[in-house]
């Protein structure tokens, strides 16, 4: 999904969720739309994911396209060396809600 298609998305749907994805240790972010029937879109710049150095640039990108929440999600490898289930849907343990 290119941010054309996230702008129109947007202004035309109100049941989506917008996440920013990072990783434990890193300082690149990804941004990723899931919509209302469950398919998970990641933001696109000529067909290559769009790939953000800091959340301020996440958060300007999206208040371009009208969003001014979201959810910061970050991924901990070391649930996964160890065994343990990685939950990443679940709200409480592992996304921050996020307000711009």
């Amino acid at each position: 999904m290119d941010f054309d298609d996230l702008k129109a998305f947007a202004a035309s749907h109100d049941n989506y969720e917008i996440r920013v994805i990072t990783h434990s240790g890193s300082h690149c972010y990804q941004v990723e739309l899931e919509d209302m029937e469950g398919a998970r879109h990641m933001l696109t710049r000529r067909g290559k994911p769009v790939v953000f150095r800091s959340l301020e640039d996440v958060y300007l990108e999206l208040q371009r396209a009208g969003i001014h929440r979201a959810f910061l999600v970050q991924h901990v490898p070391q649930d996964e060396v160890i065994g343990r289930e990685a939950h990443y849907q679940d709200p409480l343990t592992s996304r921050i809600p996020l307000v711009f």
